[in-house]
């Protein structure tokens, strides 16, 4: 089965022999874009996130025939822009290192979030982390690395502070 998608802004065809074969696998085995981790495998941990027509999904849980016609992001696609930029700076400045194992999934999560939103509350900032599990960040400080970020992106857009 022939699948077309677009994958980091490149339309591409991939060929699954199991329409159940899981995104993850397809995008580290086929692409060899290996910054989408293949961690639990149960939807769990969030290390497989990637943002999936513009919410951040967890690619272990998405089946190859649901990816026809979608866009998908992952981590090394993202990294390309400005705005992956803002969000490694805010977590820079911030002092907040991210253990590896969740940073794509939180970093792809605060973009999926500020994309729909410049202006979250803190709740939706919580929200928007939901489902990503690491001990290495604490809630209270993704709040402060989303707000720095915002900020960031605001001022390279505008010129001018939030």
């Amino acid at each position: 089965m022939n699948i077309a998608f677009i994958l980091n802004g490149e339309d591409v065809v991939v060929s699954a022999d199991d329409a159940a074969t899981s995104l993850v696998s397809i995008l580290r085995n086929t692409f060899n874009l290996t910054g989408t981790k293949s961690g639990c495998g149960r939807g769990s941990c969030g290390a497989c996130s990637v943002i999936f027509n513009g919410d951040v999904v967890k690619a272990c849980l998405i089946p190859a025939f649901k990816i026809r016609d979608s866009e998908i992001i992952t981590i090394e696609g993202f990294s390309q822009t400005y705005e992956h930029q803002d969000i490694v700076r805010a977590f820079s400045e911030m002092g907040i290192e991210n253990c590896g194992f969740c940073a794509t999934g939180k970093i792809l999560a605060m973009e999926a979030l500020l994309n729909k939103n410049l202006h979250p509350s803190r709740q939706e900032i919580l929200a928007g982390f939901y489902g990503i599990r690491c001990r290495c960040t604490d809630p209270e400080e993704l709040t402060r690395v989303v707000t720095a970020a915002i900020d960031y992106r605001i001022r390279r857009l505008y010129g001018r502070s939030s």
